[in-house]
This record gives structure tokens, C-alpha cells and sequence, in this order.
């Protein structure tokens, strides 16, 4: 996925340009401290504590050039208005946020008055259109035919949380101002593998397979996840 949102930015803004990027939902900053390293300021934002201690550290490990060029805010990301101006932000992620929220459009609203005009909105999402891939290649049969007629699941953490579908995520972006450009599959292979899985010898040839899924029909669509790229017009 970080390839996909760099092949965008790349598309979008001058070679060496220094962007204004807001990330939601920045977790352990990991996606954050990958941009500041590029050059660009980051502002991430997040609302839980542990989280944030977590980052903390992480950037406090890093030279002084690039701690300098992050800021941390404490939010749950729907109060962007009252951190940050309209247009402060050429670039904006939300990237495994909107599960978690029940009623997305109001977020996402206000995420896209926070980009400049041709600034980027990227997100990341489960794909409600293949609810079912998961328990179906596990063997779950019955789990597998609930998942036809819903678009909640219980993630790897125990919690219910929501799924967002491709068709209802576009005409939301077209409704708030900032339309769909591109959009890719994550995840397409790799979903069943745990999370303490150990990396495989053939890495390599996984990632370039992920990669071809992941912008190849029809195998983008039983992805996972989705990686969503509206341009603010």
C-alpha cells in the first residue's frame, strides 16, 4: 500500500515538493515517520493513548531533522475543524479508521475541507464486497453465508466493527467534493495469514504477486481491503 499512495503522490505533486500530509488514525506512526523521512510535514492524528506513547518513542528515536518535521494531535479525527484551517493539508490519510466508525460520511466530509484544492485523500477500508472471502477459505461455511447479507465482521482484535463498499465509498467521495482517482485491492493473497506469521524465503515474489492483484481485475475486488484515492477538485 505505501507503494500505491507514493505512485499517487508522484502523480500529483512536483518531484521534491515538501507536503503538508494529516494522518488519521496514525497508529504507532508508522505510515507518518515513513512520509517526515521523505521530506514532508506530517501531523498525525490520534486518540489512543497507548498509541501515541508508541510513536512518541518511535520518533524520538529518529534524528532531530525529522522529529522536527512531525506534530502529534490527540483526536478521534472528527474534530479536524477545530485543529486545523480549511486547505491546510495537500495530502490527507485515513487509513483503517473508518470500521470504526458507524456513521463514516460526516468524517470524511470534514477530512476533505481539510485538503487544498488537488490535494489527495487516501483511504484505507475493509471491503464489504468480500465479507465472505475470510471465513469462506477457512472453512467457516456457516460464517461464510452470513457474510453474504451484512457489512459488520469481527476484526482479529474481538471487536464488531463495519466494512465499506466500493460503489457507496464512490458516490460518497463525488458528494463531498473529492472524487474518486484510483483505487486498488490489499491484501488479495495474504488475508488468512497470522499475524505473527514468519516472512516467507520468496517475500519478493508475494509482495510483486500482492502488487499485480492488487491492480488487476477481478482479483482487486475480493481483496480484504480497499486502497481509495479521491482528489479534492
Amino acid at each position: 500500500m505505501a507503494r500505491q499512495l507514493d505512485e499517487q503522490i508522484i502523480g500529483r505533486f512536483p518531484v521534491g515538493q515538501r507536503l503538508r500530509v494529516l494522518d488519521v488514525g496514525m497508529g504507532q506512526g508508522t505510515q507518518s515517520l515513513r512520509l517526515a523521512r521523505a521530506g514532508h510535514q506530517v501531523t498525525g492524528v490520534e486518540q489512543d493513548s497507548t498509541m501515541i506513547s508508541v510513536a512518541r518513542r518511535s520518533l524520538a528515536a529518529e534524528p532531530e531533522g525529522i522529529r522536527g518535521r512531525v506534530r502529534i494531535v490527540e483526536s478521534d479525527g472528527r474534530d479536524t475543524g477545530v485543529h486545523f484551517l480549511p486547505g491546510s493539508f495537500d495530502v490527507v490519510l485515513c487509513h483503517g479508521v473508518l470500521m470504526y466508525v458507524e456513521e463514516p460520511d460526516a468524517l470524511l466530509a470534514g477530512l476533505a475541507r481539510m485538503l487544498a484544492p488537488g490535494g489527495l485523500l487516501s483511504l484505507l477500508v475493509r471491503n464489504a464486497d468480500a465479507l465472505a472471502m475470510r471465513p469462506g477459505l477457512a472453512g467457516d461455511w456457516a460464517g461464510t453465508l452470513t457474510a453474504f447479507d451484512t457489512t459488520t465482521y469481527t476484526n482479529r482484535l474481538g471487536l464488531d466493527v463495519r466494512a465499506d463498499g466500493l460503489d457507496t465509498l464512490t458516490g460518497t467521495l463525488a458528494g463531498i467534493g473529492a472524487p474518486l482517482h484510483a483505487w486498488y485491492g490489499v491484501r488479495v493473497f495474504t488475508d488468512t495469514a497470522a499475524d505473527d506469521a514468519a516472512v516467507p524465503d520468496d517475500v519478493d515474489a508475494l509482495l510483486a504477486a500482492e502488487e499485480r492483484a492488487g491492480r488487476t481485475d477481478p482479483y482487486r475486488r475480493v481483496a480484504a481491503l480497499l486502497h481509495l484515492c479521491g482528489v479534492r477538485g
